[in-house]
């Protein structure tokens, strides 16, 4: 039985697509040395939660070797020190979601807003294109419906063809009137 060979998982990245994800170099990211979470071959992978796991350990690590009020050798105010590791630490948390989203929108999990608002509109347009024409189209193959069914018919159609034809411009507020509820439910 032959044995199958081991694949990437779609959230890993190599060394040089993590050093891209996180704004510096190869050479900067190697020089961390973050532990890698698979071999395969001769490549190394990594994810965003292993990088993230080392360097709040380093932080956390480097916090404890200094004196309180010192970096360095240098007497600072401990509030200012305190800060300075929040801000380090809110700066990683927001590359590793920044990568996380991206890995997401990769593998086509999530969409940007805008595309979502450019394919609505236009299906939302073809739609009322249909709409404008399919009363004439029924009037010509139905020639021995009564005229107030024709009008009926015509009267729910132009319902419709004003719902999509106003969606592209009710969009915004579709998706604002969408977070708002899911506020409201958190």
């Amino acid at each position: 039985m032959a044995s199958s060979k081991p694949t990437a998982e779609p959230h890993w990245l190599n060394r040089k697509q993590m050093a891209a994800s996180l704004g510096i170099s190869v050479t900067a990211f190697d020089k961390w040395g973050i532990e890698p979470v698979a071999r395969i071959g001769r490549e190394v992978f990594f994810d965003v939660r292993s990088v993230l796991d080392a360097k709040l350990s380093e932080a956390e690590a480097k916090q404890q070797q200094h004196q309180p009020g010192e970096i360095d050798g240098e007497v600072i105010d401990p509030l200012m020190s305190y800060r300075k590791d929040q801000e380090d630490l809110r700066l990683t948390r927001a590359r590793a979601e920044s990568q996380e989203l991206k890995n997401d929108r990769d593998a086509r999990r999530v969409v940007p807003v805008e595309f979502a608002i450019y394919a609505l509109s236009g299906t939302a347009s073809q739609i009322a294109t249909i709409f404008d024409t399919l009363p004439l189209t029924i009037r010509r193959k139905h020639p021995e419906l009564a005229q107030r069914y024709l009008q009926s018919f015509d009267r729910e159609v132009t319902k419709a063809r004003n719902v999509a034809a106003e969606l592209p411009e009710k969009l915004p507020t579709l998706l604002d009137g969408y977070w708002q509820h899911l506020e409201g439910n958190e």
